[in-house]
């Protein structure tokens, strides 16, 4: 069956001090909902009350964009910690944003890791559970934003926290495990990430080469703000679907609107 809403989403606040993605404020005319750096990766107190009352205006949902503490490598180096210690960066990073947020009338919607958290996540549930449990202590209401995977689906079953199932239609994907090929700086071009919007969209299902699909349940997509072509593939995107933010979807679904 047709997808009727689907969500598309970018990481903001991916800078600190003089160094920007001065691109990151033109996406937010196409997408409905942004992960805000919380400023361990990237992210200082004036680029994210800048993102902040931005999305605001815009009416965007706002998620915490977690990552370990890293600045220096952007949140790209793996780290090895116990479950007290992530439970510990997660709590701050979420608390930083959200008491941000109240400031100006806002709340958060979800949370997303970023770089070497994000790929430990999807790939380890220890991890990812990890994660998931401090979540739930900040709030058990939050939604938990990672790669449609099994890990992901064992976590929402075994947790009940939310989940946003979460595809990328730039990036290459593995055939032989369906995993991204983070390692891959490539991406794809634009005509072939829309026809993979149009697959997930109308047969839920996401092309990963010549004639090989994988079934996706995902409620969002994903897209790269590094991407040099990511301004044209987003405006293009929006042309396929109007995208609408987790929350609408969930209400959509449960009768509410």
């Amino acid at each position: 069956m047709p997808t009727k809403h689907i969500d598309f989403n970018i990481d903001v606040a991916q800078g600190f001090g003089v160094y920007k993605n001065d691109i990151e404020m033109e996406l937010l005319d196409y997408v409905s909902s942004v992960n805000i750096s919380c400023g361990f990766h990237a992210g200082d107190p004036l680029l994210i009350k800048d993102y902040l009352l931005k999305c605001k205006e815009k009416n965007l949902t706002i998620g915490a964009h977690i990552g370990f503490n890293d600045i220096s490598g952007l949140g790209y180096r793996p780290m090895e910690l116990s479950n007290d210690e992530i439970e510990a960066i997660v709590l701050y990073q979420i608390g930083a944003l959200a008491s941000f947020a109240k400031s100006y009338g806002l709340v958060i919607d979800h949370v997303r890791p970023h770089g070497a958290m994000y790929k430990m996540a999807s790939e380890n549930y220890e991890f990812s559970l990890a994660i998931v449990n401090a979540i739930k202590k900040f709030d058990q209401w939050l939604a938990y934003t990672c790669l449609d995977n099994e890990i992901l689906t064992r976590i929402s079953d075994e947790t009940g926290i939310v989940v946003n199932r979460e595809v990328f239609v730039d990036k290459y994907y593995s055939q032989e495990d369906f995993k991204p090929m983070w390692e891959n700086k490539k991406t794809i071009g634009v005509e072939d990430s829309l026809n993979r919007i149009r697959t997930i969209l109308f047969s839920s299902q996401i092309k990963l080469g010549s004639g090989i699909f994988m079934p996706t349940n995902c409620n969002t997509i994903h897209f790269d703000t590094k991407n040099q072509n990511i301004v044209q593939l987003l405006k293009r995107s929006n042309e396929i679907i109007n995208p609408t933010p987790f929350n609408y979807n969930k209400a959509e679904t449960s009768g509410w609107v």
